[in-house]
């Protein structure tokens, strides 16, 4: 064998070697995936937020019906969840978007009455939430865009001493809706209720 064709296969398995040894990565290097520290909780508090709000009783709207200012104006839903139109009357309103409120309107106002009619609903004031157990002042609080836990806790001026800051329960629909367990940086929405457990240790 010639020395040129020597150091040709030399040059081969060096290279191969080289590369074998790249992609095998020797046992040093970790294959480790970082996990998320709670799975879980990141998604049962990503449901929360993405929750669609509805109206209920204690919600007040701003209903605007296109080129009709008399048929336009606030109205504050009752203890059912209901409120009064002029023309249609008694408008149900409990457990809908306001997407599907605009179209209740709608169908019961062709009912008889106008043609193509267009409505929009603005939410001008939420009904409140509720914060319970370890705070210094329990009870319902006025709800505003964008608040968490932390924001409701304050509100209710912090916890005490005795709060488990991470024993959160959250209600949120009705008296027989689930509990949710929750941190303080979860979105609130209106007529959630929220608990702070006590610790014991």
């Amino acid at each position: 064998m010639s020395r040129l064709s020597r150091f040709s296969t030399l040059l081969v398995l060096f290279l191969l070697s080289f590369g074998l040894s790249a992609c095998g990565g020797g046992g040093g290097a970790s294959t480790d995936v970082p996990q998320p520290a709670n799975p879980v909780g990141a998604a049962v508090e990503t449901t929360l937020e993405a929750a669609d709000y509805t109206v209920a009783a204690g919600d007040r709207l701003r209903i605007n019906v296109f080129r009709h200012e008399d048929l336009s104006g606030e109205f504050e839903l009752d203890g059912r969840g209901n409120f009064s139109m002029p023309l249609i009357g008694q408008v149900s309103a409990n457990g809908l978007s306001s997407t599907e409120l605009e179209t209740r309107i709608e169908d019961m106002l062709k009912d008889g009455y106008l043609v193509d009619p267009q409505v929009s609903i603005e939410v001008l004031t939420y009904r409140p939430f509720y914060i319970l157990g370890e705070v210094n002042s329990p009870g319902s609080y006025e709800y505003s865009n964008g608040m968490t836990v932390l924001n409701g806790v304050a509100l209710a001026g912090g916890f005490t001493y005795r709060a488990d800051q991470n024993d959160i329960i959250l209600q949120r629909g009705s008296a027989n809706a689930p509990k949710v367990a929750v941190s303080v940086t979860t979105a609130i929405a209106p007529g959630d209720v929220v608990t702070v457990g006590e610790r014991y240790f």
